[in-house]
């Protein structure tokens, strides 16, 4: 029977870059790839399948910063019969499991420690951009036996506190690799990006009544809303309408190919969008400040790779156009956001290193 490796993210976007990295490792040795979700439900499928208690919260797994009512909200969702089943579910993986890989922040990698078996760590949330991995962090992800993290300013940052962490590449640029392309319409292309959370529903609405102002001051556009695997598509209809929308729930890549620009609410798909070389438009919005609070990091990541505007659609709209007619500044956008998201081939580099803790 081949072995088994088990990836436990907390995170749409850190299931994504996980299933890239499984895919790899397929590739490289006879492996079986299982799914954890930490956070949210159906992130896996395929040869990746899901397994253990999953459940979606109301917070999306958006607790940190001191936001109790969020946490509160969990609670009240059953968060803390869903954690004690998860950590069960962890502490039985050591039998099954011959190596847990856990992609996304130290709290992932935290549980994912309590398996026991072999560590790998992939660090998807941190940045010395942003913020650096404080003490205990250190002391939770120092215990992997390899760690992997996004960027060789943050890798180097670790090891002078004697973490042995490596950055041979950013996973979010593999996920782009795709053949497919979006038949674009006309000019300008706007990739739309509303998140995979339950909110994604409602800022697509936002998002559709910017594209409508936009419409009204410049004239003909395309606009294409890119819907991820683990929301309702039906729910989307009415920003698809409000908009005059095309939706897309196919690669990222494949949204991001030929568009002008992207306008997303998202968190792995607007850096994937930098990565790419596209200016990337955020909303500012009063009524989310823990949203408010991760947009204000995103900012400090992506740096002038990416604009906050108005949640307004009107002064949106306003803002927007001025930046489709600024070609030059686009550019600058554009360069900044490859500069700051690295280049391909962390993917292989990761898997080439879970499958050596397999053989070992």
């Amino acid at each position: 029977m081949s072995a088994a490796v088990l990836f436990v993210t907390n995170g749409h976007g850190e299931a994504a870059i996980a299933a890239r990295i499984a895919q790899d490792l397929r590739a490289l040795a006879a492996v079986r790839t299982d799914h954890f979700g930490l956070v949210g439900e159906r992130l896996g499928g395929g040869d990746f399948p899901d397994v253990g208690p999953q459940r979606a919260m109301p917070s999306g797994g958006l607790v940190a910063m001191g936001n109790v009512r969020a946490f509160a909200r969990d609670l009240g969702a059953g968060f803390a019969g869903l954690f004690a089943r998860q950590l069960r579910f962890l502490r039985s993986a050591r039998a099954r499991y011959a190596v847990v890989v856990a992609v996304g922040d130290a709290y992932a990698c935290a549980l994912a420690r309590t398996a026991g078996a072999p560590l790998a760590f992939v660090g998807t949330a941190k940045s010395v951009y942003v913020a650096r991995y404080g003490p205990f962090e250190r002391r939770i992800i120092g215990g992997a036996r390899r760690i992997f993290v996004r960027d060789a300013a943050t890798a180097a940052d670790l090891r002078a506190h004697g973490v042995a962490a490596e950055a041979p590449g950013n996973v979010i640029v593999d996920l782009l690799a795709s053949d497919e392309r979006v038949a674009w319409n006309a000019t300008p292309r706007l990739a739309l990006l509303p998140g995979s959370r339950e909110r994604a529903y409602g800022d697509a609405l936002r998002l559709a009544g910017v594209v409508a102002a936009l419409r009204e001051r410049i004239g003909e556009l395309d606009a294409v809303l890119s819907i991820a695997p683990n929301l309702d598509a039906a729910r989307f209809a009415p920003a698809l309408e409000r908009g005059g929308l095309r939706p897309w729930t196919g690669p990222l890549g494949a949204i991001f190919a030929g568009a002008t620009l992207a306008i997303g609410q998202s968190g792995t798909a607007n850096e994937a969008a930098a990565a790419q070389g596209l200016p990337v438009v955020a909303l500012e919005l009063d009524d989310a400040p823990r949203v408010a609070w991760y947009r204000k990091r995103q900012a400090g990541l992506l740096g002038d790779a990416l604009a906050i505007v108005s949640g307004d659609p009107a002064a949106a709209a306003a803002r927007i156009a001025d930046l489709l007619a600024d070609g030059e500044r686009r550019a600058r956008m554009g360069a900044v956001g490859r500069e700051r998201m690295g280049g391909p081939g962390g993917a292989h580099a990761i898997a080439a290193a879970v499958a050596a803790l397999v053989a070992a």
